[in-house]
């Protein structure tokens, strides 16, 4: 209940949630717009199985009224619109819960995806899992500012996303097996938006591996202006780097023209969740490391995910935006560095600063002295990515393909 509490900090992140987010305004001045009803005519819906059209007076009416719609019926390959709305308006809420929800394999095979303002091309376009922080399929009992599971079977998402004249939820079932969908969509209708108002965006991207020196690009770049909100990002160590850590890499945002250098950079991985000195299991308002695998190899577990949103610290940019994260490991020379190379005689591994220089076994063995040096990795990485746009639409890539998305889970 720690971060439950109705006190002001959280009433007061609540309403700039709620009515901050969706513009590129950053006033600091709150309304009453929370605890009093809006003097338009702002309608309260809810799509769900039970009202699939979000109709006045027209929900909960299969089997007599007694619980005869709790839920839809996907069949391998099938496409379901979740809620097809008209209007102008704002999701407030999303949420799910699906049989099954335990297989990661199954959760990577959903594809999620949000249309705005009757575009044909997606904004948000992520597997169902990741979209709701679930990184890797992962199912995994967590709860920050934007996405909750409180018992590590369900999905909550509260990212408030405004449309002027239409929203299309659309779930894909790609994989093999029937599912059960339980969802409701909570939405105010008739919102009135003025011209600042900014689209929601999603995407997800994966590189399995990454390659030496070539930071994992987090979000492509984007053209437009808008706010980037933040992502949740998953590791996956590579089996030939398990006795050294993963997380020197550096968080990188390129902002309105950067080429070679960022605007933003922090000072590691662990640091961009706002922890140090490596980093395990905790779950924040704002930051976390919600899921850390049971299995290990070497020194640190097989598997981690974690998250910023910069709510309290807003990314704004006015032409476009790039958001990367190095790829870039800590070790002790012999003990950790050492170790990993006499284990994998074929992998060669880069020296972290000037490009293409490779430690070998010989000049190690040469040095006597001990100290931590900086290693270029190559991990699995994944991450989904959340911004705000003055497009409905974006121009990034489809969805990876399945097989793609389902190779090498926990």
């Amino acid at each position: 209940m720690r971060r439950l509490r109705i006190n002001a900090t959280v009433f007061a992140s609540i309403l700039v949630i709620s009515n901050l987010c969706i513009t590129k305004i950053d006033a600091q001045n709150l309304d009453n717009s929370f605890f009093t009803k809006p003097e338009r005519p702002v309608e309260t819906r809810w799509y769900s199985p039970e009202n699939r059209d979000g109709k006045p007076g027209a929900g909960g009416q299969a089997n007599y009224g007694r619980k005869g719609s709790p839920n839809a019926v996907i069949k391998p390959g099938e496409t379901f619109v979740v809620a097809d709305i008209k209007g102008s308006g704002v999701i407030r809420r999303i949420w799910a819960t699906t049989d099954p929800f335990d297989d990661p394999i199954f959760l990577r095979s959903l594809k999620f995806e949000i249309f705005w303002d009757g575009e044909s091309k997606p904004a948000v376009q992520v597997p169902m899992g990741d979209f709701f922080c679930h990184t890797f399929g992962k199912m995994t009992r967590f709860e920050n500012v934007f996405f909750s599971c409180p018992e590590a079977q369900s999905y909550n998402c509260y990212i408030p996303m405004p449309f002027r004249k239409s929203a299309k939820i659309v779930l894909t079932n790609e994989g093999d097996r029937i599912m059960r969908l339980f969802y409701e969509i909570d939405c105010t209708m008739n919102e009135i938006h003025g011209p600042d108002m900014l689209y929601f965006h999603a995407n997800w991207r994966r590189e399995n591996y990454t390659k030496a020196r070539e930071d994992f690009t987090i979000l492509p770049e984007i053209k437009g202006s808008g706010r980037f909100l933040g992502c949740n990002i998953g590791m996956r160590q590579n089996p030939a780097m398990t006795s050294f850590w993963f997380g020197e890499g550096e968080f990188q945002v390129f902002l309105d023209g950067d080429t070679d250098w960022p605007t933003l950079c922090g000072t590691g991985t662990e640091d961009f969740i706002g922890t140090g000195w490596g980093q395990d299991h905790f779950d924040d308002l704002y930051q976390g490391c919600h899921y850390v695998s049971e299995e290990k190899k070497g020194l640190f577990n097989d598997f981690y995910g974690f998250y910023r949103f910069h709510v309290p610290d807003p990314i704004y940019f006015d032409k476009d935006i790039k958001v990367k994260i190095q790829v870039l490991g800590g070790a002790m020379l012999k003990a950790g560095l050492l170790k990993d190379m006499e284990s994998n005689p074929s992998v060669r591994y880069m020296k972290a600063g000037k490009p293409g220089e490779h430690w070998s076994v010989e000049e190690i063995k040469g040095i006597e002295e001990e100290f931590f040096v900086l290693v270029e990795r190559e991990d699995d990485y994944c991450a989904t990515a959340y911004w705000y746009l003055d497009s409905p639409k974006n121009e990034l890539s489809p969805l990876a393909p399945l097989a793609e998305r389902i190779a090498d889970l926990p």
